[in-house]
């Protein structure tokens, strides 16, 4: 008697698990019990996922389409040159057309929404050093907002109008220097404009030789501040200044430093020790390859 008992226990312990025909249970449970833990789960993902669109469509709510809510930023804006070459290195040889050309005719496209003729026709010729300070009435928008004209003459020898390879042809090549774009940044006080200043590396400054800044003094006129955004603003016109290396010595690497000089700005930082300043090497060499 004990023997059959044993049997039958054996059996049972040995029923299959993936489905119990006897049982109808599918990896264990009844096709009851797996409506139910579905279910539970297809509602927990609908919440879930009712709950990620609630918060995105209240987050939404807070955003404004012309002015950002919350503006985490450097308090001093960065740097940056045109042309920049790779590895910010401008290198090139005067007897080589190919090498020096394509510089050239980088700052042709860079500069052409500059033109005089366009700046007329979609900008404001402003009042120099005060501010263009275009505000809102109450929840009525003053938008589009108009921008001040930069005319390309105003860069003068590094304009490329009088002079269409930019002095990179004589060995005396012109570099353009623009702050980035900050919505509301006012960069002066007191009717000083912020200008710009170049240098060279300490172990570089019997190389570098004399520079001319274009718009005069390498200034960044208020006139063009503060900046409102690319979608209040349609026609803005980022302010330049050209620095122009006139006697650079030839064949040697120059360590080139430039940045911003204002009463309200200042350069480096805890957050960033390049903030209001940009670094960039030149090398030009005068050989026949």
């Amino acid at each position: 008697m004990n023997n059959k008992e044993d049997e039958r226990v054996d059996t049972g312990a040995k029923e299959p698990y993936f489905w119990n025909p006897r049982t109808h249970e599918f990896l264990g449970r009844t096709a009851s019990s797996w409506g139910l833990i579905l279910l539970f789960y297809l509602v927990f993902y609908i919440f879930l996922g009712g709950m990620f669109v609630l918060t995105m469509y209240v987050m939404l709510l807070t955003l404004d389409d012309y002015k950002p809510t919350y503006q985490d930023r450097l308090v001093t804006p960065g740097m940056m040159i045109r042309p920049r070459g790779e590895a910010m290195e401008i290198l090139y040889n005067t007897k080589d057309t190919e090498s020096w050309d394509i510089y050239a005719q980088t700052l042709d496209n860079f500069l052409g929404p500059y033109n005089n003729s366009l700046q007329v026709q979609n900008n404001d010729e402003c009042p120099p050093d005060n501010y263009f300070i275009q505000e809102d009435s109450g929840e009525v928008r003053n938008n589009p907002k108009r921008s001040c004209q930069f005319n390309r003459t105003s860069l003068e020898e590094c304009s490329g109008i009088t002079d269409r390879t930019y002095g990179y042809q004589k060995g005396q090549p012109c570099v353009l220097i623009k702050l980035n774009r900050v919505i509301g940044m006012l960069p002066g006080k007191d009717g000083q404009s912020p200008y710009v200043t170049c240098g060279a590396k300490k172990e570089d400054n019997d190389a570098i030789g004399e520079l001319a800044y274009y718009p005069p003094n390498g200034t960044f006129n208020l006139m063009y501040f503060p900046y409102y955004g690319k979608k209040a603003q349609l026609n803005y016109s980022q302010p330049l200044v050209a620095v122009k290396f006139l006697n650079i010595s030839l064949n040697t690497d120059v360590n080139v430093e430039c940045k911003i000089n204002s009463n309200t700005l200042k350069t480096g930082g805890e957050r960033d020790k390049f903030a209001g300043r940009v670094s960039f090497k030149l090398r030009i060499t005068s050989t026949n390859n």
